[in-house]
């Protein structure tokens, strides 16, 4: 079965484009351009210069050797932590702001939930000198108040998003009604692999470089550069996208998605797409959605921000229709303790988000097996909300 998405902008039944017309000559011009502008030597040679020498790829991976005797497999933690600005999400910063000016775009939008995208994106339109204009939901930029005094630090104007749940999906809504205001001079920066055609596929090639770098690390320390599981968190899924990329064609490894169950899938506070949503069209693609029975949206909920969101990227859909990819749903005190757990024994205070993909190890026989967790983000943005939970 093929995994990666077709020339019509399809992960098997999900994906394409979706969009109102006055959003067309927009993603025409990206669905033009865009492979012929990254495939160019030009454009790799310094995206990996930016990767190496101001993200700091590449990251390490690291043998968590406490969690790995706790349950009895070898545990391999991908430092997406140590990146500049904390989280994977400047991989993919660093390769949509080359795009935007190989396009001859001079400003940029966002949206973020958890606020590392939006911190990411901030951060390189101040590398790039491009104006910057951040949508966020009010309720996450109360709980995410530090990476929003970031964002202003770094010349961002952050917008709330008011309408709804205020939260990730809501801040999307906003971000694309400016897009359509404002078509000619601002490229969209999507933070996840969501959204119409190209953007998925897009976004998912720039996150790649996780799953590259992986092959051959393994090789060096267990010489062979596959592991037995991959686990990450998956909200929208570009931390998930990226390490399991090369991978989506080995068999022999076992794709684990973790989403967040919130105060449980019975109840109506919860984001596990997998778990509770149908097929629908959000965001300009085709995929798997929470919804009413009229097809409204339906609100999720999570501890998390960044995992705030109703639906899963295509790939996602996908991958989990075909069963290539196993995903699982933790509920918010299940993801928090395995935050402190990772604290306690590895000295690592994850995100969040990140804390739900290390909250499964007793729900998959692991042992003796060869794991490697996406560690996608760190805890600083989540002091708050780890203080407020308090259960530690």
């Amino acid at each position: 079965m093929k995994y990666n998405v077709d020339n019509k902008g399809f992960y098997g039944d999900f994906g394409g484009s979706y969009i109102p017309e006055m959003l067309f000559s927009n993603i025409d011009e990206l669905r033009k351009n865009y492979l012929n502008i990254v495939n160019k030597d030009s454009f790799e040679k310094e995206f990996n210069y930016y990767l190496n020498k101001y993200v700091g790829r590449p990251t390490p991976l690291y043998y968590a050797n406490r969690l790995s005797e706790k349950y009895r497999a070898k545990i391999y933690l991908k430092r997406e932590d140590l990146c500049h600005t904390g989280a994977h999400k400047i991989n993919n910063t660093i390769g949509q702001i080359l795009l935007a000016k190989a396009l001859k775009k001079k400003k940029i939008i966002a949206e973020t939930g958890a606020g590392q995208h939006g911190v990411a994106t901030a951060t390189v339109c101040a590398l790039m000198g491009m104006d910057c204009v951040i949508y966020m939901g009010e309720v996450d930029i109360q709980r995410q108040k530090p990476n929003v005094e970031r964002m202003r630090i770094l010349g961002a104007d952050v917008r709330p998003a008011l309408s709804g749940s205020k939260t990730l999906k809501d801040a999307t809504n906003e971000a694309m009604r400016h897009w359509i205001n404002n078509p000619d001079d601002t490229h969209y920066i999507i933070g996840s692999v969501v959204g119409p055609h190209p953007y998925p596929d897009m976004v998912a090639r720039f996150q790649s470089v996780i799953s590259k770098e992986l092959i051959y690390q393994l090789n060096k320390v267990e010489n062979r550069n596959y592991p037995d599981f991959i686990i990450a968190c998956v909200g929208g899924g570009s931390n998930a996208a990226g390490i399991f990329y090369h991978y989506l064609e080995n068999s022999k490894v076992n794709l684990i998605g973790v989403e967040a169950a919130g105060l449980g899938v019975s109840t109506n506070k919860s984001a596990a797409t997998t778990k509770l949503g149908k097929k629908g069209v959000l965001h300009g693609s085709k995929t798997l959605l929470m919804q009413d029975e009229n097809g409204q949206v339906t609100e999720p909920y999570s501890i998390s921000a960044g995992l705030d969101y109703p639906g899963i990227g295509p790939l996602h859909a996908h991958l989990f229709n075909s069963k290539r990819c196993e995903y699982l749903s933790v509920e918010d005190d299940e993801a928090m303790n395995a935050g402190i757990e990772l604290s306690r024994l590895e000295g690592i205070i994850p995100a969040i988000e990140t804390a739900h993909a290390f909250s499964v190890f007793d729900k998959l026989n692991i042992k003796g097996k060869i794991v490697v967790i996406n560690l996608s983000g760190r805890g600083d943005k989540d002091l708050e909300t780890y203080i407020k939970w308090g259960k530690y």
